[in-house]
């Protein structure tokens, strides 16, 4: 007994001694993490806040694991740079009104950080004015950047200058662009520069010019401007040339779409930094990769996989930036909504996303293809129609076509030549019957599936890196975006 005694009471102070140690340990560990984080916690001096329109986790997903399939990689090793970055979480998107939310409201959280009714920019459920995150630096002499692949007066970028109580007062809105006195704006152009019936108002490329912005067309006349100018402009509008551009002023063209000399948002990114930095201390930039959502609304997977990509290009312009500047910059990405419902997997387990690469345009210029076909010779041959679905899509040289896929598509076309055969409409663009058959034989083919031609109410991704990037980790509504980057900037 007096042994067992002896070792009880060893036991005993060992234990002691042990949890002495533990908790020793942990508040090292502790004091450590806390400043490590109060090291890294240094100013911060330059923000970019980018948001894939209509990206949700499955788009950046597809974007990865197409890119890994045609590069003979193992799927998801070829990775966007977004996915890379060290803190991520996700974020609910509903509106005040809606478990759905549409881009106004949700471009509306994100820039405020407070919900609202869809279909209202700037403005609360009530109609009142909210301040957003833009206005708040730029009160503060911060440089404010605002840029986009569509219209500069669509509902995201709007979201972060206009206030009205209706996304489509396009007029409005672009009025209000005009007095923000922020420092540059760059995307496709206003969306009706003159209102819908082109009607007596001032044309709103001449009002910005009269409240002090200078209008750069193009990528090489923004450069001059930027460097050259004499004297030094002080607020931009970078937009695309006037020839360029599927629906000029409306949106540049899909990267799968893209020729020599059109626009990109990787160009506008790198034309804002220098043009910002020359002139702040400190600035804030919006980036919205906006055409993922038109292709998504079209459920077109080939052309949403470039619209991730080309934002992954801006991205890259801006993480290069971050590399020179690491303890000052802080990069948030995240989505006002995920589009189309898209689903990775449509029958087995199997997926055969390299059949994409095959796919040579966007939905929207291979449904113009059959338009001007049909418009051209009214009732052209099975031949013809079948040599665009070969040039575009590569279907029966590339890509197996079964007797009953094919016996379905001349069917179609038969309809098509008594004037029977309806065109798709969604949100931007209506799409030839023959077309929108096409890209979405490919989709089944290659195993994607959709479940709208609208948005759904699926969470979106976050992704943060730089100074204070820590605090966007875990699971968030948009709601609480805005509070911490207001926090990440404190």
């Amino acid at each position: 007994m007096q042994v067992l005694g002896k070792c009880y009471a060893s036991t005993t102070r060992y234990n002691v001694l042990f949890l002495r140690f533990t908790h020793m340990k942990k508040l090292i560990l502790t004091l450590f993490s806390f400043f490590l984080i109060l090291s890294a916690s240094a100013e911060v001096k330059y923000v970019f806040y980018f948001i894939g329109d209509g990206m949700g986790t499955n788009q950046v997903m597809l974007a990865e694991m197409y890119r890994s399939a045609i590069e003979g990689q193992p799927l998801g090793r070829v990775q966007t740079l977004m996915t890379t970055f060290p803190y991520s979480g996700h974020a609910s998107t509903y509106s005040k009104s809606n478990g759905i939310t549409d881009s106004a409201a949700a471009g509306t959280c994100l820039a405020t950080g407070s919900k609202t009714k869809n279909g209202m920019l700037g403005q609360d459920a009530d109609s009142a004015r909210l301040t957003t995150i833009a206005e708040e630096l730029k009160a503060q002499n911060w440089g404010i950047g605002i840029m986009t692949t569509v219209a500069i007066d669509h509902a995201t970028p709007a979201a972060f200058y206009a206030h009205v109580p209706k996304r489509s007062k396009y007029y409005e809105i672009g009025e209000q662009l005009t007095e923000s006195n922020f420092d540059f704006f760059g995307g496709a152009g206003f969306h009706y520069p003159q209102g819908k019936k082109d009607d007596k108002k001032v044309n709103l490329y001449r009002l910005a010019e009269e409240k002090g912005y200078t209008i750069a067309r193009g990528y090489e006349e923004a450069q001059t401007i930027t460097y050259n100018q004499s004297p030094i402009t002080n607020k931009l509008i970078m937009v695309q040339p006037c020839d360029t551009g599927m629906n000029h002023g409306s949106n540049l063209n899909y990267r799968i779409d893209q020729k020599a000399g059109d626009l990109t948002l990787a160009q506008i990114v790198g034309t804002a930094i220098p043009f910002l930095e020359k002139r702040h201390n400190k600035f804030f930039m919006m980036v919205e990769g906006g055409m993922i959502d038109y292709a998504c609304h079209g459920d077109d997977a080939a052309t949403a996989i470039g619209e991730v990509w080309d934002m992954n290009d801006a991205m890259q312009v801006a993480y290069d930036f971050y590399l020179a500047h690491p303890d000052e910059t802080l990069i948030v990405v995240t989505a006002d909504h995920e589009t189309g419902g898209l689903a990775l997997g449509n029958s087995d387990y199997t997926l055969y996303l390299d059949l994409l690469q095959n796919q040579k345009c966007s939905a929207w210029v291979l449904s113009d293809r059959f338009t001007q076909l049909f418009k051209d010779k009214k009732k052209p041959s099975w031949a013809e129609v079948k040599d665009i679905y070969r040039q575009s899509l590569g279907f029966w040289d590339a890509v197996e076509i079964s007797a009953d896929e094919e016996k379905a598509l001349v069917a179609l076309y038969k309809a098509a030549c008594k004037g029977k055969a309806k065109d798709t409409k969604n949100m931007y663009k209506s799409v030839n019957a023959l077309g929108d058959a096409g890209i979405a034989l490919l989709n089944k083919k290659a195993h994607i599936g959709w479940t709208t031609h609208a948005h759904s109410a699926h969470a979106v991704p976050v992704f943060a890196i730089g100074a204070n990037a820590h605090l966007f980790t875990g699971w968030h509504d948009n709601s609480d975006l805005v509070p911490l980057i207001r926090k990440a900037i404190q």
